[in-house]
């Protein structure tokens, strides 16, 4: 915490992907460091499906959807979080494109932390597309964490 009063706030991204895992694990690395409590942000949105070339698509409930969203961030501040029990987490489950989430999330934080690549994407590139547009975008400073991130401080 700074001398100011201010809790420092982290905000960091997470899609069940490795690549967010290991941004995860960075956050609370940082977070511990700086006595920052961290936002855990994982977005989702109702996918729009159709009748495509004549196979119908089976129906899944916006709640089924929201509460498989709401678990998987579930799982993945409990696996992150073995090693950094003191630092404050703060689940934020986001109905919407994950750029837009994370960057609304940020809004006044300290800190936005990506991963380098999610779920989406080519494998051959550097940078995912929620990554530039948050780097490109953010009003406080971004960390994209690449997916070869190793803790050395445990």
């Amino acid at each position: 915490m700074s001398t100011s009063g201010h809790q420092a706030r982290i905000v960091v991204g997470t899609d069940g992907s490795d690549g967010s895992a290991v941004a995860l694990k960075w956050a609370l690395v940082e977070a511990e460091l700086r006595g920052a409590t961290v936002d855990v942000v994982h977005a989702w949105q109702y996918p729009i499906v159709g009748d495509m070339a004549g196979m119908a698509a089976y129906a899944v409930s916006y709640e089924e959807l929201e509460q498989a969203a709401r678990e998987l961030l579930g799982r993945s501040i409990e696996s992150a979080r073995s090693e950094r029990e003191r630092v404050v987490v703060q689940p934020v489950l986001a109905h919407g494109p994950a750029a837009t989430a994370l960057l609304d999330a940020a809004d006044g934080a300290d800190l936005l932390v990506v991963g380098s690549r999610g779920r989406g994407g080519f494998a051959g590139l550097l940078l995912g597309s929620v990554s530039q547009q948050c780097a490109s975008h953010a009003h406080c400073p971004v960390t994209i964490v690449p997916a070869v991130w190793r803790d050395d401080s445990e």
